[in-house]
């Protein structure tokens, strides 16, 4: 049966309270390759208590449980197979930075649902505020396999933009470990098709596939240690596409490139499916952009994360 996108997106918030403490910040950093070399200063912000500083895109973590992806699939009118699933883009609005430990309130909703005929696609946005107001907004774009032919809205074409025709500013290798999906899992996404190769199988893949948003953090914390001075709090919105698949053990090549200048955050329009970017420039003021491309070396640099882009302040 197609999604029922009517059911979907006409249906109530999802509300749960939500809480962290620096544990969960520090193994979310392990997760996602932070602590190499161990007693580098700089790298003691990630995993040290006593300098902690939280990378914004913790928030896809916070609090624990499954991940928007999942969470994606247990709204009424969304019942579908888990490995016909795979996770298409995320996006991070930062209100304020993300506190080492906190509580907070976490409303999600499906906000757009898109027929691409053969597939479905469906957009989760989660609201998170905390007792002093607006914490941080993100969206987990779910592509879904053989769900589509409802006759519904197609969106756009989803093709990932080459990344610009100049040589980057900055390029940065890392090297993730082997077992990264399986210590990146700790901080609350239990899908096999990280960690058993008889589940990655039958979707499809050759063996258990690196976390999207793993490489997604990796990536954030490569930007702000290469071009942020280490310094977490500047981030003001984070946002790409998934365009392939990693492999634990394998190499991310992240390349950088900075636009001269400065550009008011939030100039252009957006709708649903870009986390509430439009009209926002009078509460982030003047911000930079940088423009991200991720590519798996081993595999003659495969694509990874396309269409990326932080924005700083």
């Amino acid at each position: 049966m197609p999604i029922d996108a009517a059911g979907a997106l006409g249906a109530a918030p999802r509300v749960r309270e939500i809480a962290w403490d620096h544990k969960d910040v520090q193994l979310y950093h392990l997760g996602i390759g932070a602590g190499r070399p161990a007693t580098d200063p700089g790298e003691l912000r990630y995993t040290l208590e006593s300098r902690l500083h939280v990378l914004p895109s913790f928030a896809t973590v916070a609090g624990g449980g499954a991940p928007g992806v999942i969470r994606t699939l247990s709204v009424p009118g969304v019942d579908v197979d888990l490995a016909h699933v795979l996770h298409g883009g995320q996006r991070l609005r930062l209100h304020r930075p993300v506190p080492v430990r906190g509580r907070a309130t976490a409303a999600a909703r499906v906000v757009a649902a898109y027929d691409k005929g053969t597939a479905a696609v469906l957009v989760l946005r989660t609201e998170v505020t905390d007792a002093d107001g607006p914490l941080w907004t993100d969206e987990a774009e779910v592509y879904v396999r053989g769900e589509g032919g409802w006759g519904g809205e197609r969106g756009s074409s989803g093709r990932p933009s080459p990344p610009p025709a100049e040589p980057a500013d900055h390029v940065v290798e890392r090297v993730l470990r082997e077992d990264q999906a399986l210590l990146y899992r700790l901080s609350g996404d239990w899908n096999p098709l990280h960690a058993d190769p008889e589940f990655a199988a039958r979707a499809g893949f050759e063996r258990p596939v690196l976390h999207g948003l793993c490489s997604y953090g990796a990536t954030l914390k490569t930007v702000v240690d290469t071009l942020l001075d280490g310094d977490v709090t500047r981030v003001r919105a984070y946002r790409t596409r998934f365009a392939g698949v990693v492999y634990p053990g394998e190499t991310l090549r992240v390349r950088m490139w900075r636009p001269a200048g400065a550009e008011r955050y939030g100039a252009k329009g957006g709708g649903a499916g870009e986390a509430g970017e439009a009209g926002e420039a009078g509460e982030a003021g003047e911000a930079g952009e940088v423009r991200v491309a991720v590519s798996a070396v081993e595999r003659d640099d495969a694509p990874v994360l396309a269409d990326t882009v932080v924005r700083y302040g």
